[in-house]
């Protein structure tokens, strides 16, 4: 996974924390793509992540949205330092079905910001 971009920086403790994937899938791979994204979900899984998802944009076709849920920032952090071989392998095969690189954006719950 690449490292993570914020313009804040989230409490270990707030959550829980969605992150989305975007990717733009060439349109002769998407089968492949999709196969080696219910692999990925067993990763993400593993993981720490506790909902997932991967859904179609209906606007515009070839782009698809993974989404999946994580308790907090800190446990999102651990799923950066958790990488294995295999979980780069699927990495790879996802990339070589894509069009550009996948936009990722990672959100906390606006209600989870601890009280001062």
């Amino acid at each position: 996974m690449p490292a993570i971009v914020t313009a804040v920086r989230p409490e270990f403790d707030e959550g829980p924390v969605p992150v989305t994937v975007e990717y733009r899938v060439n349109p002769d791979q998407v089968e492949a793509f999709l196969r080696a994204m219910y692999e990925y979900r067993r990763v993400r899984r593993r993981d720490g992540a506790f909902r997932w998802g991967v859904y179609r944009d209906v606007e515009d076709p070839d782009r698809y949205v993974e989404t999946f849920l994580v308790s907090s920032w800190a446990e999102h952090l651990r799923q950066h330092e958790r990488s294995t071989k295999d979980d780069r392998e699927i990495e790879e095969r996802l990339r070589n079905y894509v069009i550009a690189d996948p936009k990722v954006r990672h959100h906390v719950s606006a209600n989870s910001r601890p009280s001062a």
